[in-house]
């Protein structure tokens, strides 16, 4: 796999072993197209698998990027694959449901990327707007297989869907947070 543009476009990032989906070229360079300049933006990147997404996202200006694996097979390539990257990066070794309950901070955003045979996928995005982990004008991402559509809603708590696009089998789906600044410091 390739960094598709940034600072580190064209770089190789190696492929972990175990169970990998990596996203296409073509949809993570249409992802970070819509996205825009991320100068300064935090990334939470659930489901890392490579890192190449977070990378992605550091190459295009992401000043602090955060990832997240349970699959310990995968941390060494993940290591090494996140070693060319400049800005703050940092892997958290760790099951997603149990990382959002406890996150600390909250990410401009979110992409998740679970796998595609995992089940309660909308619950993800549940615990992203309960957890408060998106700041006030904070992106929530979700990668799923084109045929789970009818389960996605318009709105989950505080998110709701502004955009989505289909990429083959995949789609992305876009969700922007809606509450209120004040309500994030309570």
């Amino acid at each position: 796999m390739r960094i598709t543009g940034g600072i580190y476009r064209g770089r190789t990032v190696a492929c972990p072993p175990g169970i990998i989906r990596p996203a296409m070229d073509m949809m993570r360079e249409s992802l970070f197209s819509i996205l825009g300049n991320l100068e300064g933006k935090s990334w939470l990147d659930l489901f890392t698998g490579s890192g190449c997404v977070g990378i992605e996202a550091a190459s295009r200006g992401a000043s602090l990027v955060h990832l997240v694996e349970k699959d310990r097979l995968k941390r060494t390539t993940i290591l090494e694959n996140i070693s060319m990257v400049e800005s703050e990066i940092t892997l958290f070794m760790a099951d997603v449901h149990r990382f959002i309950p406890t996150a600390k901070r909250q990410y401009d955003i979110v992409y998740a990327d679970p796998p595609f045979p995992m089940q309660g996928k909308v619950g993800l995005a549940q615990a992203v707007d309960k957890q408060k982990l998106l700041t006030p004008t904070g992106l929530f991402i979700i990668h799923y297989p084109s045929e789970e559509k009818g389960q996605w809603p318009e709105q989950v708590g505080n998110l709701v869907c502004y955009d989505q696009r289909k990429y083959g089998r995949s789609t992305l789906r876009f969700y922007k947070n809606t509450q209120d600044a004040g309500e994030h410091n309570a």
